[in-house]
């Protein structure tokens, strides 16, 4: 398995930084998480059009899912209109939200005729791109939010998508190699009582409590950089699981 970031900025993005997207690669296929802003153009400067054979979406925060719409266009009347149409995984009710959002920027179809949608369902593996996928739910605000814990050829990566701290986490990440760990915050705080993302001290706590091996830290703003001891992904980086 080889994860490359091809883009990991916060809500915000970082100068010159895409969104939320990290591409998982096995010998059965190409699984992308998330699909935020900037992400399909760095996919397509390194190949022209990205030959993605699944995508599964976190939550419905548009810096996990806003290059869903550019990407309707590309395979509708562009570049990508002969490649096959790539599986699109949503959170439970996912498929409605995309189609009222469609109403307004296209058609009500518009994403259900670009991607083959499926809704997946908390704690319940799927299949995608050769890789097989267990989502977890997580605190994010008031959003129905979930992280993945992929698995293929031995190896597994946890990703929390964003998260506030609750025990989904260690959970998520139980004795995976790598734990792709958000952390937004600069310090922990109640955000007015409801979470959801952590500081770097509480991605911490979580990673020791899973019993992951390797803990890398993403979503975080430029404007807090990290203490020495901590790894941060950046665009561009890339891992052989």
């Amino acid at each position: 398995m080889k994860l490359t970031v091809v883009g990991c900025s916060p809500a915000w993005p970082n100068p010159g930084g895409a969104q939320s997207g990290y591409l998982v690669e096995s010998a059965d296929g190409r699984l992308l998480l998330d699909c935020g802003p900037g992400v399909l153009q760095r996919l397509r400067a390194a190949e022209g059009w990205p030959r993605v054979d699944a995508i599964a979406i976190t939550h419905l925060h548009l810096d996990h899912w806003g290059d869903l719409v550019p990407w309707v266009w590309g395979l509708q009347f562009g570049p990508a209109a002969e490649l096959p149409r790539p599986r699109l995984f949503l959170p439970p009710g996912g498929g409605e939200t995309l189609a009222r959002l469609g109403e307004d920027l296209g058609s009500r179809d518009m994403f259900e005729r670009t991607f083959e949608l499926e809704e997946y369902a908390d704690g319940t593996a799927f299949d995608a791109a050769g890789s097989r996928v267990t989502p977890h739910r997580v605190l994010h605000y008031e959003m129905l939010a979930f992280g993945f814990r992929v698995s293929d050829n031995g190896a597994t990566l946890a990703y929390s998508g964003d998260s506030g701290p609750s025990d989904a986490l260690p959970e998520l990440a139980r004795g995976a190699d790598v734990f792709l760990c958000e952390a937004t915050l600069l310090e922990p705080h109640p955000e007015g009582g409801v979470r959801g993302h952590l500081s770097v001290a509480e991605a911490d706590a979580a990673f020791r409590a899973s019993g992951a091996k390797r803990l890398l830290i993403t979503h975080r703003p430029a404007e807090r950089p990290l203490e020495n001891g901590y790894e941060q992904v950046y665009d561009g980086f890339e891992l052989e699981l």
